[in-house]
Parts: C-alpha cells; sequence; structure tokens
C-alpha cells in the first residue's frame, strides 16, 4: 500500500499481498474471522490513496465508512501461507459504493470474499454518490448494479428497530 506504486482509476483493482501471522489465527490456527475484515480496510484504503480520492477526503474532511458487509468465508488460510487481497468499486446506486474483496491463495482459491457498502460523510451528511463522482471528476459510465443488492438493502432496513432501544431496561 504505498503513495509510489501506480495511480489507479475509480474502477481499478488495487492488488494486495500478505501472508497469514502467527498473530492472525484463531484457535483452530487458521486466519481468524476479524483478521479478514482489518486487512480489508487495508485494501479500501490503498484504493483511496491510489486513485486519489486521498485528497477529496482531506480538502473537504470527508469521513469514509462503511454502513454493512456481506462476508462468505471459502477457503481457511493457514500459518504463514502467502495470499492476496483484491479490493474494487463493484458498482454503485444514490447513496452507496458498493466495493468487492476477494481474498485469495496465490494459486486462485478463494478463501474469501466480501462486499461492503461504504459512503462519504461530511459534515452535512453522507454525501450522495452523484456529488462524490463529480467532485473526483469522474465522468465514466457507472456499472451496473448486481441483481442481488436490492434485496440485501431491502433485508438491512427490515433489521431496524421500529423504536429506539430503551435507556436503562432494568
Amino acid at each position: 500500500m504505498s503513495f509510489w506504486r501506480p495511480r489507479l482509476g475509480l474502477l481499478d483493482a488495487s492488488v494486495l499481498s500478505f501472508a497469514v501471522l502467527p498473530t492472525d489465527l484463531d484457535f483452530n490456527r487458521h486466519m481468524t474471522n476479524a483478521r479478514y475484515l482489518s486487512l480489508m480496510d487495508l485494501g479500501r484504503l490503498d484504493l483511496i490513496l491510489r486513485s486519489g480520492m486521498w485528497r477529496l477526503v482531506l480538502r473537504q474532511s470527508l469521513q469514509p465508512v462503511i454502513g454493512g458487509a456481506l462476508v462468505r468465508f471459502r477457503h481457511a488460510l493457514r500459518p504463514f501461507q502467502p495470499f492476496r487481497l483484491t479490493t474494487r468499486v463493484l458498482a454503485w446506486d444514490a447513496r452507496w459504493l458498493f466495493i468487492e474483496h476477494r481474498v485469495e491463495t496465490l494459486d486462485g482459491k478463494p478463501a474469501c470474499t466480501a462486499v461492503v457498502r461504504a459512503a462519504f460523510v461530511a459534515s452535512t451528511g453522507m454525501l450522495p454518490t452523484a456529488d462524490l463522482l463529480t467532485r473526483l471528476g469522474y465522468g465514466g459510465a457507472a456499472p451496473d448494479v448486481p441483481a442481488w443488492i436490492a434485496p440485501w438493502l431491502q433485508a438491512d432496513l427490515a433489521c431496524q428497530p421500529a423504536s429506539p432501544p430503551l435507556e436503562n431496561p432494568l
């Protein structure tokens, strides 16, 4: 992850290489679930740095945030095993960028796949995606939003509490 690596376009993929460290292991002696998500943070940071989004974040005091994630664990990564993390903007809608993460062994075997929905928050609230793209100077076509995204967003809305939680339930 570096400012000195080649620049990426908004739809280009960031690829980072890692190896499973002893501190990444759970009691089953494979990479713990939480470590995948921490490394995905680094993938998004690399994408922000190398695509130039960091300038916008700093100049306009924006905060990149995650609103949700779908994660699928497929194959265990063992101690000291090398692997790659590929991160790319998959699509977007009016509110969210959908960012795909793929963790794969060096021979291409999938270990974990995830899609997060991300946004940039300004002091006035969440920045609409159209405003973000305008500020980034992106003039290309929008990728098609995969059909499975809508049910994910609907399921998330269904999980919202109907009323605020009690201050002190006891």
